[in-house]
């Protein structure tokens, strides 16, 4: 009797770790399917184009501002119609006195950092046009993004459009900067499943839009700014689309600990706004959004990270039982052997791609827990040390 409790929760553990990592993406691909047979795509129609502003926090962004502006002077999109923002709230590297050349361009300085959600909070009360839209400062968007991005505000039922970020990898990257490429290449594809299915459950602050009247002033302790905004719109009963032929670029993270020191804020941040949107949760609410939020979030956050170690224990505990589990015991060891010898590999700076994946998986999961424990034994606050960039 005991090994048949074993066995429910080593299969059910099992299971819904599957379920959070590529299980979702399988049943999101067959509902999409199902979309499309029943409800046809319709194209876009055409409309005027909105006035844009274009929101940029930048606290200390001297090293790559230059190329940031330049970046965003060469976007493709009526010149009468953009406004570009920049929020540079008690910069002391320079990076406002080097703005202040560019007349065109709007500053928000400040002689105190307050951290970025109170900069958007304040950016939001000077704007006057009908779409904002949000980059960071280190990334560089290509020429027709923004045109990309405000087509789909001819649907008075979209409230906010999300770009999509790619990480620029070198040809020796490292084992944390090909890792954060895949898993963003798989994420961009949830993304468009998400999106066409219903709605994007998070935007990522790279690139991101939405209409102006839809913003709701964020708690300054707030984490994720981006994925609360998002969030907190589609919960109004509007769509966040995502749109991949808007994209931001960014280098990824300069070493594993500073991929870590970024992944730890996230993973706190995620804990956080489980509990801020947690109304979220209620499917018999909100329908199609509970069902992709938890599938594609919560679980991630939550539920996965716990079920690796029990599915450990629980394999070793059955082995007595069957061969089959002897194998499955053994293929989980070899997958954590390769995870550890890619980290091992990658403080000798020797990078082997084929062990990306289990290190990264492995990686992502454990900072999960690191961020629980931050989460529950700090004071949160919206001001964070930036993580360098390779």
């Amino acid at each position: 009797m005991e090994y048949f409790y074993l066995q429910l929760l080593f299969w059910l553990s099992l299971f819904l770790l599957f379920y959070s990592y590529i299980g979702y993406g399988m049943v999101l691909y067959g509902l999409v399917i199902l979309k499309r047979k029943i409800f046809p795509h319709k194209p876009l129609s055409s409309h005027t184009l909105p006035e844009v502003t274009l929101i940029v926090p930048a606290y200390n962004e001297r090293s790559c501002i230059e190329q940031k502006i330049q970046n965003s002077l060469a976007l493709n999109y009526p010149a009468g119609k953009l406004t570009f923002l920049f929020v540079t709230e008690g910069s002391t590297d320079g990076t406002t006195e080097y703005l202040a050349q560019y007349p065109q361009v709007t500053v928000l300085g400040g002689s105190e950092r307050k951290g970025k959600i109170e900069a958007i909070n304040l950016a939001m009360q000077q704007i006057n046009t009908p779409i904002v839209v949000f980059t960071d400062a280190n990334t560089l968007l290509n020429q027709d993004a923004l045109l990309h991005l405000v087509k789909h505000y001819s649907d008075p039922k979209v409230g906010a459009v999300a770009g999509e970020k790619r990480i620029l990898n070198a040809d020796k990257e490292e084992a944390a900067g090909a890792g954060e490429g895949i898993y963003w290449q798989y994420e961009s594809l949830l993304k468009k499943l998400d999106s066409e299915l219903y709605s994007v459950v998070g935007a990522a602050g790279e690139l991101f839009s939405m209409r102006t009247h839809l913003y709701q002033p964020v708690e300054k302790d707030t984490l994720l700014d981006d994925f609360i905004i998002s969030l907190r719109i589609a919960a109004q009963g509007y769509q966040v689309v995502y749109e991949p032929d808007a994209y931001a670029m960014e280098k990824p993270s300069f070493s594993i600990q500073e991929e870590m020191k970024r992944k730890v804020r996230i993973c706190t941040g995620g804990f956080q706004s489980i509990v801020r949107l947690k109304h979220l949760l209620n499917p018999f609410r909100y329908g199609l959004l509970s069902f992709q939020y938890i599938s594609h979030r919560v679980f991630r956050w939550t539920v996965a990270p716990l079920c690796i170690p029990v599915i450990f224990i629980t394999n070793a505990l059955l082995m007595p039982l069957s061969r089959w589990y002897e194998a499955l015991f053994i293929l989980q060891c070899v997958f954590y052997l390769l995870a550890l010898t890619g980290y091992l590999l990658e403080r000798r700076k020797f990078h082997v791609k084929a062990l990306f994946v289990p290190f990264y998986f492995s990686f992502m999961n454990y900072t999960v827990y690191l961020g629980f424990i931050h989460y529950l034994g700090s004071k949160q606050t919206g001001i964070w040390e930036k993580a360098r960039r390779s």
